[in-house]
């Protein structure tokens, strides 16, 4: 495994929630990204760690690679990857995110 893919388990691994993300949860570069976040604070979701894939181009090839999912944002809630804004909102809707969350 990578020092890469080392990096990102244990970055998931040890924190509840995490989103991979363009840009950071003041300031998003991208509207899945800002939506993601909007999601989560929405959902009750605090000390969200996120990591800036523009920072990096070896995680932002990582995160995908780790994953085997093509796009960002990517959300972790307990080390199990959940997926994209899309998925999010969709969960958000039902409110699986609030309980996965919450849980």
């Amino acid at each position: 495994m990578s020092d890469v893919q080392s990096w990102i388990k244990e970055t998931v691994t040890q924190n509840p929630v995490v989103l991979f993300m363009k840009g950071t949860a003041q300031f998003p570069q991208c509207g899945f990204s800002g939506k993601a976040i909007q999601l989560l604070k929405a959902s009750g979701a605090e000390n969200i760690v996120t990591v800036n894939v523009l920072e990096s181009p070896d995680v932002r090839q990582g995160i995908k690679e780790y994953s085997n999912w093509p796009t960002i944002p990517q959300l972790y809630i307990k080390g199990e990857f959940v997926g994209g804004s899309d998925i999010m909102s969709e969960m958000y809707a039902s409110g699986e995110l609030q309980t996965l969350i919450k849980g």
